[in-house]
């Protein structure tokens, strides 16, 4: 779908791209240098996992009236130096020889915090910039690039792990929040903000508003459900993942990043699909069925095993799953905007963050016990089962949109 979004759209998508891949470059390089660094225990690392998705998540709840009320640019960059910060704190306090377990959680939870109000504002932003009937490509756009960058970072934060070690990847991390903020300081025009009396300050009411918005409309209510449901499931079983490959398997490292860096690849591929099947077959219909089909392939991993078919099994799991994934979020991404007050968008978006958290700190800690109780392996099929039902929360009607084409009516 070849279609022109403007210089200021490419400005947001070119701060969210290089963020993207800053975080992706990073990815397991706390775990990593809490483990050789500062030598903590496995359920040290664990807990630093959990407890800043979860910590994150609750202080967000405030941030999302905050930044409903707030021009979404200035937002944005403060978020982004927030996080810039925190993030460069860490390779200067290794330089110093202060580097802590401690720092490495609080890092954790403001980074964390400042990444749901970034979300939150950028949602609202681009509803602002961006035509409705142009929502569906340019969130297509946002979930090829998360999938590229999902596929290449880790791969190059290794390589330079590998080189100069774990905490310049850290580095790395930071200084792309820093270009992100000098790519959304480059939008012009104008801003959105929802009105509010200078004099009026924050009701507890108005934390739950975000709820009310979510759960009023019958589709957004069935998306929220299925959504943070099956994002819980699937990141619930991602660290049981990595032990039954590495430790129980014995799949060397170069294997295991090939097992999800190459199906990341189809994410980008259901991303270029995704507005040309909702052009064809229409919206609802090819969200109901990669819905289904990404909450089937989860399955498939119940049947790994040692050896070179293992292999094989995963990454053919995982590019089926990630394929539906990227053909599935776009959609639903645009939908959940255009069904949203613009005065509203940024509390909706940072309540729908914040509770997805929440519900994968609690899943990741849970299913870590049926991993102990059981096996690893047992309990990432009991995930693969109970995924099974989530597609019945996926709205079994919705109202024609007045951006959908009429050949798909």
């Amino acid at each position: 779908m070849r279609v022109r979004l403007g210089r200021n759209f490419g400005w947001l998508w070119s701060a969210y791209a290089v963020s993207t891949y800053g975080t992706w470059i990073a990815f397991g390089a706390f775990p990593l240098i809490a483990v050789r660094v500062l030598h903590s225990s496995a359920f040290a690392v664990s807990l630093l996992a959990a407890v800043g998705l979860a910590v994150a998540a609750i202080v967000a709840f405030p941030l999302g009236p905050w930044v409903e009320h707030r021009a979404k640019r200035p937002v944005l960059v403060a978020m982004d130096l927030v996080r810039f910060v925190a993030m460069a704190s860490v390779p200067v306090a290794y330089a110093l020889g202060l580097l802590s377990y401690g720092q490495l959680l609080v890092v954790s939870v403001v980074s964390g915090t400042a990444s749901i109000a970034f979300a939150a504002a950028s949602g609202a932003y681009l509803k602002y910039l961006v035509r409705g009937d142009h929502l569906l490509v340019a969130n297509g756009r946002f979930e090829g690039t998360n999938w590229v960058a999902t596929a290449a970072g880790p791969p190059l934060g290794g390589a330079l792990i590998g080189l100069l070690g774990p905490v310049v990847t850290v580095l790395a991390d930071a200084l792309s929040y820093l270009l992100s903020a000098l790519a959304v300081l480059r939008v012009r025009g104008g801003d959105v903000a929802s009105p509010r009396d200078r004099a009026a300050r924050l009701r507890g009411t108005d934390l739950l508003d975000g709820w009310r918005f979510i759960f009023r409309d019958r589709v957004l209510r069935g998306l929220f459900l299925n959504s943070i449901l099956v994002g819980g499931l699937i990141m619930a079983t991602a660290p049981l993942l990595s032990v039954l490959l590495l430790g129980q398997y014995h799949f060397p490292a170069w294997q295991y990043g090939l097992a999800f860096g190459i199906p990341a690849l189809g994410g980008f591929v259901g991303a270029r699909l995704s507005a040309r099947l909702v052009t064809r077959h229409g919206r609802h219909q090819v969200m109901i069925v990669s819905g289904w089909l990404r909450s089937l392939f989860p399955l498939g991993l119940a049947f790994v095993h040692p050896g070179t078919t293992g292999l094989i099994t995963v990454i053919v799991v995982e590019g089926l799953l990630i394929t539906c994934m990227g053909i599935f979020n776009p959609i639903y991404a645009t939908e959940r905007l255009q069904r949203t007050p613009m005065d509203h968008t940024a509390q909706i978006l940072s309540t729908w963050s914040a509770v997805g958290k929440l519900l994968q700190a609690a899943l990741m800690v849970i299913w870590g016990v049926l991993a102990t109780l059981t096996s690893p392996l047992a309990a990432i099929t009991m995930s693969g089962v109970l995924l099974l039902a989530t597609p019945l929360l996926l709205p079994k009607r919705m109202r024609w949109s007045a951006t959908e084409p009429v050949s798909a009516r």
